[in-house]
């Protein structure tokens, strides 16, 4: 069994940061990419910022220059490193990861895609 669980959530005013941590724990062979999601109140489900197994990282427009993306596979972790926040970046954060099991890397299969069970950012005006 893996599971990712995420850190960090709060309220924070406007122009303020925050730092998100998302650590894996359970039965992992390898970590592939990750990264971490948002959800606004009636909105879907959004990639905010992306870091593969080699460090390249990529992030959606509306938060590049603000947030940092880093990863740290000896803690099989990730952290999003929010700054100047906004209030349009009110939403639950979702940390997401790629993982290859130990029995699926045995029998050659691919990693697996999981989800951690979200944490509320609050950013006030």
């Amino acid at each position: 069994q893996v599971q990712l669980v995420e850190s960090g959530g709060g309220l924070v005013q406007a122009g303020g940061s925050l730092t998100l941590s998302c650590a894996a724990s359970g039965s992992i062979f390898s970590m592939n990419d990750m990264g971490w999601y948002r959800q606004a109140p009636g909105k879907q489900r959004e990639l905010v910022a992306a870091i593969t197994s080699g460090g390249s990282r990529n992030y959606a427009d509306s938060v590049k220059g603000r947030f940092i993306i880093s990863r740290d596979n000896s803690k099989n972790a990730i952290y999003l490193q929010m700054n100047s926040l906004k209030p349009e970046d009110t939403a639950v954060y979702y940390c997401n990861a790629k993982i290859l099991r130990p029995i699926e890397s045995l029998r050659g299969g691919v990693p697996s895609n999981y989800w951690g069970q979200g944490t509320q950012v609050t950013v006030s005006s």
